[in-house]
């Protein structure tokens, strides 16, 4: 059976919107894209290669088109080309017409929370989801989040789609906590 480990960078204030690039993600008038640019340092990227593979990732249908576009145009060497090709992808979208271009991909159309709850049943090990803020609120919402990594940003947005929105209260127990030379809190938190 599988597990869901979300991998998300927030602000303080708990955006997660647009953290890569200015032109990332502009809905709603937001005007902070790219604010993680200059946080990256060693402690990070050794934390991120010993996460290890993924069994399989998940994504919304949006970031999908996102990073996969953007990691697989961009020159050589990067650490995730090769990681994002070849690994299995999970696309949750409600349109069941929605075409996936790129390789190892798999469409789960529809509601959902239904469609990863199947999708457990059938991954067997971590699945792995990047981003996908409002994939992540369904998914928390119906509790089929087993894991939160979160590189919490020393910067207050103010503005910005937040990683949880409205609802119940749930307890998280916090697994390791790392902090990078930038300032950066990396932590692992398991749902109660």
């Amino acid at each position: 059976m599988g597990t869901i480990s979300v991998f998300v960078s927030v602000s303080l204030d708990g955006v997660m919107q647009g953290p890569g690039r200015a032109d990332e993600d502009t809905r709603g008038g937001f005007r902070h894209g790219g604010w993680g640019a200059g946080y990256a340092d060693q402690v990070i990227g050794k934390y991120v290669a010993e996460q290890g593979g993924a069994a399989a990732m998940l994504f919304g249908r949006r970031t999908y088109d996102d990073v996969l576009g953007y990691w697989t145009s961009v020159g050589e060497p990067n650490p995730f080309t090769e990681t994002l090709v070849n690994t299995p992808k999970y696309v949750a979208s409600r349109r069941p017409d929605t075409v996936l271009a790129h390789p190892n991909s798999t469409l789960l159309a529809g509601e959902a929370a239904g469609a990863v709850a199947g999708l457990k049943e059938r991954v067997d090990g971590v699945i792995r989801v990047l981003g996908s803020g409002e994939l992540v609120r369904s998914l928390h919402a119906a509790g089929l989040v087993e894991e939160y990594v979160l590189l919490t940003h020393p910067i207050v947005l103010g503005s910005g789609t937040r990683l949880f929105g409205e609802g119940e209260r749930t307890g998280l127990e916090l697994q390791e906590a790392i902090t990078a030379t930038t300032g950066v809190v990396i932590a692992r938190y398991r749902t109660n």
